[in-house]
């Protein structure tokens, strides 16, 4: 049984983090420091060595001395799960930000624990639809796959995730902001308002000025109120979470405070077993729902070493590379999109994705030899075309559209640009979808492609 008492033996206050003697408490328990003025303040244990526990105060440690009280409550950090749950906001702490009614009489569950046995995934074989063409035709987001969205700052990472949030055919989302600024919060918020969004929607939220600890347990609540979704109500939950960065920064902050000797660029030794930690909580249970993670890992200076992308690249399966406001289709890469394509996309997916990238990288070679002034023959100018029209049709993140009405727009850009034996595709898909011109005349399309060039 862990101890309930109050410990009044302080030996250390420095910043955020106090040290008290304490036997029987464990690991990431929760405490209530109660000052001598009567005011008090929750606390998470973040380290123990023998008998000397180290506490992270949520509030700071700003007035306190080591006269004050520690009291141990025996459990680690508890989210509310309820279907109540769903519409409503809530801060690192547990409790809700919104003008929403109180949910004291609401179950509450531990979050952590270990991720879910092997045995009881199952193999990848789903689709969630985005209606992103650069996810859902080139690189699909799979059911119970973990998968980062690479950018840097400035980029529209935020609008992206807020589209997908909308437009993805999951039956849940729960949000996980991390270290944002009031504006990113705003945004988010209206955003799951004003598009119907927000009665599928539960958000975790931590802001800039929020104390760093709930940084570090922000995921964990949401992930653990995903996981039961899951596997209680069935629910084909989709988990989307900004910055991990933030949360990476949040853990060398306070290892730094704690003195621990970091390993590299500052970063704790264990910020890869932190990171999969969260990660791992993705998958498809076996005989119930699905919880599939999206995140976003802002890359200082576009450096893909830095170590949190470098570590999150180990532990995911692949990554969305935006930069420049479109989606690289080069940089983009989904490990288990071969799971889905062609298997429950249309019989020409795959093919349309080899041709369109091979035709893409094709123009981004006739754009270089443009630009040095070298002689074109018609069949680059052909690519300069396609390239043109790949990029306003499917690049920028602001196109919306389906899954087979992105198909069928691939076709008609390929009709456009190339004759049907220049696709060097299978025949037999040319013969079926290759759109045939009609004499005398162009389409629409071919007349706004004339008139972009």
């Amino acid at each position: 049984m862990k101890s309930l008492h109050r410990h009044t033996n302080i030996l250390e206050i420095v910043g955020d983090l106090i040290k008290v003697r304490a036997r029987n408490v464990g690991y990431e328990d929760l405490a209530v420091i109660e000052n001598q003025d009567g005011e008090s303040s929750l606390s998470q244990v973040v380290q123990i060595r023998d008998d000397i526990v180290s506490l992270q105060i949520f509030a700071g440690g700003r007035g306190l001395s080591t006269s004050a009280t520690v009291r141990f409550l025996g459990h680690p950090m508890r989210v509310t799960y309820s279907a109540n749950i769903l519409g409503r906001i809530f801060r690192g702490s547990g409790e809700s930000i919104d003008s929403g009614p109180g949910l004291d009489g609401e179950p509450r569950i531990d979050i952590g624990g270990p991720s879910v046995n092997p045995m009881a995934r199952i193999m990848p074989h789903k689709m969630i639809h985005t209606r992103v063409p650069m996810i859902d035709l080139f690189n699909c987001l799979v059911e119970s796959q973990k998968i980062p969205i690479f950018s840097v700052a400035g980029e529209p990472y935020n609008q992206l995730l807020a589209r997908i949030a909308i437009q993805a055919d999951a039956d849940l989302i729960v949000f996980a902001g991390l270290g944002l600024i009031f504006d990113d919060y705003h945004f988010f918020r209206t955003t799951f308002e004003d598009e119907g969004n927000f009665a599928r929607t539960v958000m975790y939220v931590n802001l800039a000025s929020d104390p760093i600890v709930e940084r570090l347990l922000v995921p964990d609540m949401a992930l653990k109120v995903a996981e039961r979704f899951a596997v209680e109500e069935g629910k084909r939950v989709l988990v989307l979470m900004t910055d991990m960065t933030a949360f990476a920064d949040a853990m060398k902050e306070i290892g730094i405070a704690m003195e621990r000797v970091p390993s590299n660029r500052g970063y704790l030794g264990d910020l890869y077993t932190r990171l999969a930690q969260r990660y791992e909580r993705a998958c498809d249970y076996k005989g119930a729902g699905s919880v599939t993670i999206l995140t976003v890992t802002t890359m200082p200076g576009n450096d893909v070493t830095h170590p949190v992308p470098d570590n999150t690249g180990y532990i995911t399966e692949g990554q969305f590379y935006l930069h420049d406001r479109v989606i690289d289709p080069f940089g983009s890469l989904s490990r288990l999109k071969q799971q889905v394509i062609g298997k429950v996309t249309r019989e020409d997916h795959a093919q349309i994705m080899n041709t369109m990238i091979r035709f893409y990288s094709k123009a981004q070679e006739a754009e270089r030899k443009q630009a040095m002034a070298f002689d074109l023959s018609p069949y680059d100018h052909k690519l300069l075309r396609f390239g043109a029209l790949f990029k306003k049709r499917f690049m920028a993140i602001e196109v919306s559209m389906g899954l087979n009405e992105a198909l069928d727009l691939s076709w008609q850009t390929l009709a456009e640009c190339f004759r049907p034996e220049e696709l060097l595709m299978k025949q037999w898909l040319v013969e079926k979808y290759f759109p045939r011109r009609e004499e005398g005349g162009s389409s629409a399309a071919q007349q706004e492609s004339q008139g972009d060039a």
